[in-house]
């Protein structure tokens, strides 16, 4: 058996080659431009081949490559060092230690779906960049008439009406051509958005989870696929408390003696989950009475953004359950809990505090 760990950085990979009772055979580096070498040189390795490799952000062509000629695993960089330095003793994390990790059983892996959600997944964060460019500049639009004093009576300044009334501003020069500059670019990304969503009309085919998930308040067809592409398998999850980590919705914990601190949620883990889920909430707490009173008893002693966290924390527990147990969210449901277990029954309490 052959152990290949593999530290990849942008234009180039180090090597390192170890059998599996532990010896560098061959150690080089390989140049990322050269794929004519990186392919001939993985096929020439003789024997049964596992490659490990770091979760960077340009991991993905690599490993599509690779996975050819070898079983691929994906460590997870931040457990890797912690263990890496209590059990290999390295003093860095290089292509040594990490076939060295993998060949003794270290090795925590990143979950890594199959190429087909890969690609849908890549097509939802797609069009999910591109709306959140939108709203950037959607806000410079509406700061830009802010700084003007411009009033107006439309709730969305960009809507039909909204945009009929900007096109008939007559402003100084310099801002005329701000403006009419933003209004180009909204327009311009409304037809990107909707190529796109085009395009995943197309990919989705009909799931029983994705019509579970849009039981939930807040969460439609896109929200529902994103939500199954970038879960995955929800057995992966051994609670609902580790997905909504991994959804970057749990606080920051400190302890010294018996006090604890709570700190933010920060930006650690999945922020397509973290952003879709805090946009379902700011409908939840309309649609859901029991999704409301949770908000405002937040909102009154936290504020507005703790409040609306708090509520997609809840919803993404929710959403575990609802791919765990197969079963559809329960609106309006302040007595009886998300799973359709009466809060009267002993050991139950209502949907709000079970959440």
């Amino acid at each position: 058996m052959i152990h290949v760990g593999l530290d990849m950085h942008k234009k180039f990979s180090e090597v390192a080659v170890v059998k599996s009772d532990g010896r560098i055979i061959d150690r080089r580096r390989l140049i990322h431009a050269d794929k004519k070498g990186i392919h001939d040189y993985f096929s020439d390795l003789p024997g049964p081949v596992t490659v490990t490799m770091e979760s960077t952000r340009n991991w993905y062509w690599l490993y599509e490559l690779l996975e050819e000629y070898a079983e691929v695993k994906l460590a997870n960089p931040r457990k890797v060092r912690l263990i890496a330095e209590a059990k290999v003793k390295l003093d860095k994390i290089d292509a040594r230690t990490l076939a060295h990790l993998e060949r003794t059983g270290f090795l925590p892996e990143s979950y890594i779906p199959p190429r087909e959600i890969r690609d849908k997944r890549e097509l939802l964060r797609y069009r999910a960049s591109v709306v959140a460019i939108r709203t950037g500049v959607k806000n410079r639009a509406h700061a830009l008439m802010d700084k003007l004093g411009v009033i107006h009576p439309f709730s969305d300044l960009f809507r039909k009406a909204g945009r009929k009334f900007l096109a008939s501003l007559e402003l100084r020069p310099v801002y005329q051509r701000a403006l009419d500059g933003y209004l180009q670019l909204i327009e311009w990304l409304d037809e990107l958005e909707r190529e796109a969503t085009a395009e995943i009309a197309k990919m989705i085919k009909d799931n029983d989870d994705a019509k579970r998930l849009m039981t939930i308040p807040g969460v439609g067809v896109i929200t529902a696929n994103l939500l199954l592409c970038e879960i995955g398998d929800i057995a992966r999850f051994p609670s609902a408390k580790k997905l909504c980590s991994y959804g970057s919705l749990t606080p920051g914990t400190k302890q010294s003696s018996e006090h604890i601190w709570n700190g933010p949620v920060g930006r650690k883990g999945n922020l397509y989950i973290k952003y879709a889920m805090i946009e379902a909430a700011q409908h939840a707490t309309h649609m859901d009475p029991a999704m409301g009173a949770f908000y405002e008893k937040i909102r009154i002693g936290k504020g507005n953004a703790k409040a609306r966290v708090a509520v997609a924390r809840k919803l993404l527990t929710a959403v575990y359950y609802i791919l765990k147990r197969k079963e559809s969210y329960k609106p309006n449901s302040l007595c009886t809990i998300h799973l359709g277990k009466p809060a009267s029954l002993p050991g139950h309490r209502c949907m709000v505090d079970r959440l």
